[in-house]
């Protein structure tokens, strides 16, 4: 009988322990969806980032100011490069990354809104229970939702002054990457830097806005 009282009081707080700002796995597999709240933006993208090897890529589809397009960009943070590829053509381009990587996290600095149940708190396995947290990073307001368990991104929405809000939902995520190939530059991309040396303006930066 005592441990059984044990160990109800050893349940019992841990699950009044306040939630703590924390950091996604280091290695993660999933898609998501970006829009504005201007509508001049909205993206489809699957994602592949590795925090160990400090890489990530995005194929993107979606429509800027109402024409559609497709992006495929590959960046590797240590080498301070990035990759515009067609794997259709099979052309690529090698371009600098002006970025420092951060790993996918809540900020430490975070305010802890409330924690909540997505779905139904009625049964087993019908709802998902996330934090929301919210703060400021460089002047710029956020709110960003991850997984109690496990700390996985559900959604984050920060403000743009091109933009307004921005939202970005994550979905399908999976721990692990089971095609690490899709990390490394295809054959056929060069090995130095295009001619203008120029970072171009791509969509790849709203994913690391998010963190």
């Amino acid at each position: 009988m005592k441990l059984f009282v044990v160990l109800v009081c050893v349940l019992a707080g841990c699950l009044a322990e306040k939630p703590r700002p924390c950091t996604s796995p280091p290695l993660l597999t999933g898609a998501l969806i970006l829009s504005t709240q201007n509508e001049k933006l909205w993206l489809y993208a699957k994602y592949f980032y590795d925090a160990l090897g400090q890489k990530v890529r995005l194929t993107e589809q979606g429509n800027y100011q109402k024409k559609p397009f497709t992006y495929d960009a590959l960046l590797l943070f240590r080498e301070a490069a990035m990759y515009e590829i067609d794997d259709k053509a099979r052309t690529c381009k090698k371009k600098p990354l002006r970025a420092d990587f951060h790993p996918m996290e809540i900020p430490i600095n975070s305010s802890l809104v409330g924690q909540a149940v997505l779905g139904s708190s009625s049964g087993v396995g019908q709802g998902l229970l996330v934090n929301t947290w919210t703060g400021n990073l460089s002047g710029k307001n956020y709110v960003t939702t991850f997984t109690e368990i496990g700390c996985i991104p559900v959604n984050t929405k920060y403000q743009t002054q091109e933009y307004g809000w921005v939202l970005t939902d994550f979905f399908n995520n999976v721990i692990g990457i089971s095609d690490p190939g899709q990390l490394n530059p295809p054959d056929y991309c060069p090995t130095e830097m295009t001619a203008n040396g120029e970072q171009s303006e791509d969509f790849t930066s709203f994913f690391f806005k998010l963190q």
